[in-house]
């Protein structure tokens, strides 16, 4: 990723990130408004509860306007963003939990980690592929689309990227490669879910995972 970054030599790309909830996109979004005209796809149909679905968004409105709030009055205080960071848009997807349990199906005792979980980044990723080709939407094509997922120790890098990369040459988008729980990206999470006292989830919001 940094490489990548590395090559963009001053420009300032369309980033679509898709997020899961404010606190894994928390540290992600306050490093990545630093290089890319970032907008947060919100698409987590995987949340089969419609009340944690809608909590978690309220959440992940409330801390992009509180970053937008500190590009306005440029008051980064507390934070390693600087005067180069940008506002941040978000682009809702319709919450979908029925086209999550369909493609699902049959994976329900899978563990964590397993198939089950292999599914559901595959669908997440291509609707973000989907999205940052500007199918969908009016906001057009973006230069790039990433995730969040990769912040949680929990959550295989790996995969995700391979999956990622899958669905950029699928769509013809580039994808931009992350481990973002790296150099201590998880903790900084942590540290700045209590700093705006973000609601923080124990599960990644399937029924299964719940269980």
């Amino acid at each position: 990723m940094e490489a990548e970054i590395a090559k963009l030599e001053g420009r300032r790309p369309a980033l679509l990130l898709h997020s899961c909830c404010a606190p894994c996109s928390s540290n992600v979004m306050e490093y990545l408004r630093e290089y890319f005209a970032l907008t947060v796809f919100y698409y987590s149909p995987n949340i089969t509860v419609s009340e944690e679905y809608e909590k978690r968004l309220i959440e992940e409105k409330r801390l992009i306007e509180a970053y937008n709030r500190q590009v306005e009055i440029q008051d980064f205080t507390g934070l390693h963003s600087s005067p180069a960071a940008k506002r941040i848009g978000i682009l809702e997807a319709p919450y979908d939990p029925e086209a999550w349990f369909a493609v699902v199906q049959g994976l329900e005792d899978c563990p964590e980690g397993g198939d089950r979980c292999s599914v559901c980044f595959e669908m997440r990723l291509r609707a973000s592929a989907r999205a940052a080709a500007g199918i969908g939407h009016s906001l057009g094509r973006f230069d790039y689309f990433t995730t969040t997922l990769t912040i949680s120790p929990l959550k295989n890098a790996m995969k995700l990227n391979e999956i990622g990369q899958r669905m950029a040459e699928e769509y013809g988008v580039s994808w931009l490669p992350s481990d973002f729980k790296k150099k201590d990206g998880y903790k900084r999470s942590i540290e700045l879910s209590k700093e705006f006292n973000l609601y923080r989830q124990n599960y990644c919001g399937c029924i299964f995972s719940k269980r």
